[in-house]
């Protein structure tokens, strides 16, 4: 029916604009009530996901906090031990060193490219407008044979060794259910400098009245990625603050 709501639509139109029936604020709305609506997203506040990544045939745990005010955290138990990963305690951005397994903070660059996306949590679509963020809707196009609508989010620039660099993501939401099934954006730091990152979603599941995708891949596009395994979330989970705090080890 919606193929042909589509093919009816173009007979009927003189602008090949209006053919996509949609705009990029119609698809962010319809997006943000698919996912169970911006009024119970904006009262959200914390989420915190449990989780597996399988490394060498061994799955892995992890627990990853996200909480409104900013803070968030990954926390993964691997032989016993503890280590953490993209710690923000609100003011400094942390983690395990894995080669020395002590606790390090980023340096002021790194922490300042973090500190350009607080206040996007839940979403950063999420009354985007008023955070100063662009929505684009760039086509159409198939992603792994699913029709999308691509999407490009413009954020606040980043200042890169004194440049000022454009924070750019595209989005690829399914055209007929308006969640989001992949994200790309430029790496603009390290190793991966320059290349494209991907993140997958997937398994949408209900959780209180809204939906998250339980299935994650995280990888550079061409190479391949690393699957994410979401076995529960929980909202407004109680977190010790005391976890999310840089410990100076010696």
């Amino acid at each position: 029916m919606k193929t042909a709501f589509f093919f009816f639509a173009l007979i009927l139109s003189t602008s090949f604009t209006a053919s996509y029936a949609q705009t990029a604020e119609e698809i962010i709305s319809k997006y943000l009530t698919a996912m169970g609506g911006g009024e119970k997203l904006s009262k959200l506040e914390g989420i915190k996901m449990s989780a597996k990544v399988n490394q060498g045939g061994m799955d892995i745990p992890l627990e990853i906090y996200n909480l409104k005010d900013g803070r968030q955290m990954t926390s993964i138990n691997f032989q016993g031990k503890t280590l953490k990963q993209g710690v923000f305690d609100g003011k400094d951005l942390w983690g395990t060193n894995f080669m020395t397994m002590k606790a390090e903070k980023s340096d002021a660059e790194a922490t300042a490219m973090f500190k350009t996306s607080l206040g996007d949590f839940p979403d950063p679509f999420l009354d985007y407008g008023t955070k100063g963020y662009k929505v684009e809707l760039v086509g159409k196009e198939t992603v792994e044979g699913t029709e999308t609508f691509k999407i490009k989010l413009t954020k606040k620039p980043y200042t890169i060794e004194g440049k000022t660099e454009e924070n750019v993501s595209f989005y690829f939401f399914d055209a007929e259910d308006f969640i989001p099934i992949l994200v790309e954006s430029e790496v603009k730091v390290g190793p991966a400098k320059g290349q494209i990152s991907q993140i997958t979603m997937s398994d949408y599941q209900e959780v209180d009245g809204l939906f998250f995708p339980f299935a994650l891949g995280q990888g550079v596009k061409g190479a391949g990625s690393q699957p994410i395994v979401i076995t529960k979330i929980e909202l407004n989970p109680q977190v010790d603050p005391k976890e999310f705090v840089f410990t100076e080890e010696k």
